[in-house]
């Protein structure tokens, strides 16, 4: 065994991935990734040190959001840029630990004094510290689910971080769970650990709500335009708006069109990026179409975080990276210094080069049924809950995937009966939000809210309902949860609405292998968690 990973829904052999990632990640980069946490780990232990009443350090949080970031699944496949990151995280380590080393126990001694630089001896040592390290199953699986949850709560800091919104107490929660589960060895501890992880994952995506809306606008519901143009085009895919406003910005007449694709679909509900004309509509579905897709598109592809899949010929000339993304021979745009944009001239100047993207869809969809939206309009919706024109919500974010099963999602959408109202965030929306179901008094039957981290949005309008309707217990709402899991996100969001107390909550189309443990299954059991499988 080269490897094991065991965190995305493609998880392979039942057992997980031992020799090469299904994701596409090589056994390389994956123990490196594995080194890169336990580093991550040793930041926590030392930052958690600190006296009583000492501010959190925001370098130490912002180090372990990144980071763990670029670990999520189809992020980041380079192994220079992970040798990068530990030597980095090392720096950071050694000066907490020689800072509150009078606070250190001696328990995580490795953890905290292991040191080196050297690239070999950095590889070699990655191939010790992966999972299997815990021989327990029960407390490995806990544990990871914890991980999980915070590589998921860390890229919703980062896209918030590039705005400048910052929150040193949800660092410091980070911090403090990171740290907790590199020490703690009992299930129930473990088990609380997650919830609390969910916890922190709420107010990570209400920073990143704050901080998109107070940037970007208060995002509306429209059309999005499916179609292309004849000009050439650039197409972005990925979470990061910040990345596609500069991008924007240095297109702005020059002759080109630029594109949204999978995730990025959301940008066209924020006033701030409509407003560029050249912003002319969505390519394409979710991520892991990328490879007709992006061929067919003919023009350059910026991927400005997760997800990005193995290159292929057919377009790695012409495809670039930036922010947590990363892939082996593909270029990268560099962060730009404080108060300064990206340079992404040599995307745009390729671009005048290449011929128009080829047409694979027309028409549009109407987005952008966002919490602020809908509690703008909530007296329409309420009058159609109370006359009976609505009946049933059904909440289906989260994320596709390739998995043939995931056809379970499109299928119920096709099944619910026509008073029934979907409410979506995430790429899975993919999978049904270009059927026909029709409306509600005008009002589609898909509601969706944008990206993943818009979940936050379906969890506010669950709420909002909850209050309007005067009902006590939220698993008394006529709302079922049918998620769609692939990455860690995803995961966060689920632990979020255990926290909120919702008990009608199903993940699929598969249970993950990290919870097909005695452990598992009892922390399922005891929140009500179902799978759809």
């Amino acid at each position: 065994m080269h490897m094991y990973c065991y965190q995305c829904q493609e998880t392979g052999e039942k057992t997980g991935c031992r020799y090469h990632g299904a994701c596409g990640k090589t056994d390389e980069t994956a123990n490196l990734q594995d080194l890169l946490i336990y580093v991550l780990k040793g930041i926590a232990v030392c930052a958690e040190a600190a006296p009583p009443g000492r501010p959190v350090d925001r370098d130490a949080g912002l180090c372990i959001a990144r980071s763990l970031y670029a670990t999520i699944t189809n992020t980041n496949f380079d192994p220079d840029r992970f040798v990068s990151m530990i030597g980095e995280g090392l720096q950071i380590r050694n000066r907490l630990r020689d800072l509150h080393r009078p606070s250190l126990t001696p328990a995580l001694q490795d953890m905290i004094n292991w040191d080196e630089t050297d690239v070999w001896r950095l590889r070699q040592k990655s191939m010790t510290v992966d999972i299997r390290n815990t021989p327990s199953e029960d407390i490995r699986s806990l544990r990871e689910l914890t991980t999980y949850a915070l590589k998921g709560i860390s890229a919703y800091v980062v896209h918030a971080a590039v705005n400048d919104f910052y929150d040193d107490t949800l660092l410091g929660a980070m911090i403090r769970l990171l740290a907790a589960i590199a020490r703690e060895e009992d299930e129930s501890t473990l088990g609380a650990l997650a919830i609390e992880a969910g916890r922190v994952m709420i107010d990570a995506m209400a920073l990143l709500d704050r901080a998109n809306t107070a940037v970007y606008g208060q995002p509306e519901a429209v059309p999005v335009p499916l179609g292309t143009r004849t000009r050439p085009g650039i197409l972005v895919t990925g979470h990061d708006l910040k990345d596609l406003v500069e991008l924007l910005e240095q297109t702005a007449g020059t002759g080109l069109d630029v594109y949204t694709h999978s995730e990025m679909w959301a940008a066209h509900y924020y006033p701030a990026l409509r407003r560029h004309a050249h912003l002319v509509g969505n390519y394409g579905n979710a991520w892991w179409m990328q490879d007709f897709e992006f061929a067919s598109f003919n023009g350059p592809i910026l991927v400005t975080s997760n997800c990005i899949v193995p290159v292929q010929d057919a377009y790695r000339h012409r495809i670039f990276t930036t922010g947590a993304a990363g892939y082996p021979g593909i270029p990268h745009i560099p962060d730009a210094p404080a108060g300064q944009a990206k340079d992404f001239g040599a995307l745009i100047r390729l671009a005048h080069g290449c011929p128009p993207p080829q047409p694979i869809e027309q028409g549009s969809v109407v987005g952008g049924f966002t919490h602020g939206f809908v509690s703008a309009h909530l007296d329409g919706v309420l009058n159609a809950v109370r006359t009976g024109k609505i009946r049933r919500f059904v909440v289906m974010g989260g994320c596709d995937g390739r998995d043939p099963r995931r056809q379970y999602f499109t299928d119920l959408a096709r099944s619910l009966p026509p008073e029934a109202v979907i409410l979506t965030a995430g790429c899975a929306k993919y999978r049904y939000i270009k059927l026909p179901l029709g409306d509600i008094d005008g009002l589609p039957r898909v509601l969706d809210a944008g990206q993943c981290n818009d979940c936050y949005s379906l969890v506010r309008i669950a709420l909002a309902l909850q209050a309007a309707l005067g009902i006590d217990d939220v698993n008394d709402l006529p709302i079922d949860f049918e998620l769609a899991w692939y990455d860690q996100k995803a995961i966060g969001i689920i632990l979020s609405l255990l926290k909120l107390g919702f008990r009608k909550v199903r993940m699929g189309p598969t249970l993950p292998l990290f919870l097909q443990t005695g452990a598992g299954r009892r922390f399922m059991d005891r929140y009500g968690l179902g799978c759809t499988c």
